[in-house]
């Protein structure tokens, strides 16, 4: 039997978005960052099963099942790891390797190939960027003031205006030319030479989610005129889709804006927009990749944000990509804002004109969908009659009917009213009439909190702290596991899982992990272990300064462990037969316990 590599289980798993698929068995509804229903799993009336897009996780507050995409189609189907797996892999149009495919295990040895070749490229070329032979590259660089982390970060580079160098510099790494085709790196013309496909650009590596190299775009570091789209000397040309790039699956920049706070995700059209962004201080940045949004791309937003902003150009294909991303968006219960940009085509021309704290405000005011559909209706009415604002106002009522939240409706009602010279009641009355026909009823929208059970263990303080150490941890990494690995070992923690996931944590950092994204990989197999992290991963702790909870935790463990000794000495300078030479030093170890315990 075929075994599966950690590499193809991860492309199956970021393939299959948990809300589309969790979507298909329960239903499903947006409350904050997360979505809930009526777990599958036992017998409800209220919803306390919550899926985290972010996390791609499921949890359920009541039974406590949980885990992610894969867990859940095993749990839900019946299946077992592989058969979840596969069943999975079919959904995406992923195919298999297996013993009687050779078709498929050779395709995938060739992805595996084309990965290192890819990966291999990106550091020749970064490497290349500087060196003394690529001045005009340099100065490229320069001119679009761009320092060495920004360089870094993205991996920047240059390919030399040779015709070979790379094919000669992949040659001597031992790949094949076949395997260099795959790539798309290197072209074989019509005489049969090989040829590399970027000369004498700047090169820009574009990584998927993982960091993992599937592309590359390269643009020109002169400024005559660019020819047409598809001419070799175009400003910008991009690696085609291949056997492990596809555009509308990826966004450009995400594995580099995961890296901070992402609550809140800017998309914007290019490359060097979100290049220079980045450079300036803008950190969650992405970028579309020469395509218009796609549903694959928009889940992939969704899963890493709660809010998405569309800074798309002011220009009528800038315009136009914003329409098509906002029902794409707005069709997978994405929180939507568009950016509203005056004085600048783009914004890279933005920042470079007016400054990062005026971006940043730029970005704080946002318009909301409502807004900007209330603001494309505007511009397209006339007011000369009373028909045309009648008009207006039915129209206005379309927009407003599907928003569910009783303040919200009110709050766009009395902005619409005031602006527009339209009274609230009349606007009322039109929603009214939409929404309930001519009988026009009163009826109250309100919405019912979401009821989640919890477990009995999590009222324990003690838990309630092994709990927190392990959120700290994953949210943290490895700063958290320096700091407390001293104090607090995983045989502290008194719940059986919550000692084993430490266990785990423990032994991934000290192999040199920064970061925890893994751990339900490492937990596989143990159910109780899983729902117990999901559990974690879904609680909401209020750390608001994760300095003084560190320092918190380290002084309560040290605490724990000063008091639990006192303890055991009391009991043994208690034992008549013991020794008077050993119980002198036991007093001695308790004296100082007792001043170590008052200065904590």
């Amino acid at each position: 039997m075929v075994r599966y590599n950690d590499e193809l289980i991860d492309e199956i798993r970021t393939s299959n978005d948990i809300v589309d698929v969790i979507s298909q068995y329960v239903t499903l509804k947006k409350s904050g960052a997360n979505y809930f229903g009526l777990c599958p799993f036992h017998r409800e009336k209220s919803p306390s099963f919550s899926v985290s897009p972010s996390k791609q996780i499921f949890h359920c507050f009541g039974c406590g099942a949980g885990g992610n995409v894969i867990h859940f189609i095993s749990k839900i189907e019946g299946l077992d790891f592989r058969d979840a797996l596969e069943t999975l892999a079919e959904r995406a149009g992923i195919a298999l390797p297996t013993d009687t495919n050779q078709e498929d295990s050779k395709r995938q040895a060739l992805r595996a190939k084309v990965f290192e070749i890819n990966e291999a490229a990106s550091i020749y070329y970064h490497e290349n960027l500087y060196k003394p032979t690529s001045k005009e590259c340099q100065n490229y660089v320069k001119k679009r003031k761009l320092d060495n982390k920004t360089l870094k970060a993205f991996r920047l580079g240059y390919s030399n205006p040779s015709y070979s160098d790379l094919y000669n510099f992949l040659k001597s790494k031992g790949f094949t030319n076949e395997q260099m085709l795959a790539s798309s790196l290197i072209i074989k013309t019509e005489k049969g030479d090989f040829v590399d496909r970027f000369r004498g650009r700047f090169m820009i590596p574009i990584q998927d989610v993982r960091g993992k190299v599937i592309a590359f775009g390269g643009r020109v570091i002169d400024e005559y005129k660019p020819k047409a789209v598809n001419s070799p000397d175009a400003k910008y040309i991009n690696s085609p889709e291949n056997i492990v790039y596809s555009k509308g699956r990826n966004l450009f920049g995400l594995n580099v804006a995961k890296k901070y706070d992402t609550s809140r995700l800017l998309i914007v059209e290019g490359y060097m927009d979100a290049i220079s962004l980045y450079q300036r201080g803008i950190t969650n940045v992405v970028a579309s990749l020469g395509t218009a949004l796609t549903e694959n791309q928009g889940r992939l937003l969704r899963k890493h944000a709660n809010q998405i902003i569309l800074g798309y150009d002011s220009d009528g294909a800038g315009q136009a990509a914003i329409v098509r991303g906002l029902d794409i968006l707005t069709n997978l219960g994405c929180d939507v804002r568009i950016l509203q940009m005056e004085g600048a085509k783009d914004p890279d021309e933005y920042i470079i004109k007016y400054g990062s704290g005026r971006f940043l405000k730029l970005m704080d005011e946002a318009i909301s969908l409502v807004e900007y559909k209330v603001k494309i209706l505007k511009n397209n009415s006339t007011f000369n009659s009373s028909n045309d604002k009648i008009k207006f106002l039915n129209e206005i009522a379309k927009i407003l009917v599907p928003i569910d939240n009783r303040i919200e409706q009110e709050v766009y009602i009395d902005k619409i009213s005031g602006e527009y010279k339209i009274s609230k009641e009349a606007i009322y009355a039109q929603i009214n009439k939409l929404k309930y026909g001519n009988n026009n009823p009163e009826k109250a929208l309100t919405k019912k909190p979401i009821k989640r059970e919890t477990k009995e263990d999590t009222n324990n303080e003690y838990i309630k702290k092994e709990n927190m150490i392990i959120a700290l941890l994953l949210n943290e990494g490895n700063a958290v596991y320096e700091r407390i690995k001293n104090t607090v070992s995983p045989e502290d923690f008194k719940l059986q899982q919550n000692k084993k996931i430490a266990q785990k944590m423990y032994e991934e950092f000290e192999k040199g992990k920064s970061n925890i994204e893994n751990i339900l990989d490492l937990l596989e197999g143990d159910e109780e272990c899983i729902s117990q992290v999901t559990g974690i991963m879904s609680e909401e702790f209020e750390i608001s300064d994760t300095e003084k909870c560190i320092q918190d935790v380290i002084n309560a463990y040290s605490r724990e462990k000063l008091t639990s000794r006192k303890n055991e000495i009391i009991k043994l300078i208690e034992n008549p037969e013991l020794p008077k030479e050993e119980a002198i030093e036991l007093e001695k170890e308790l004296n100082e316990l007792i001043i170590k315990l008052a200065k904590k």
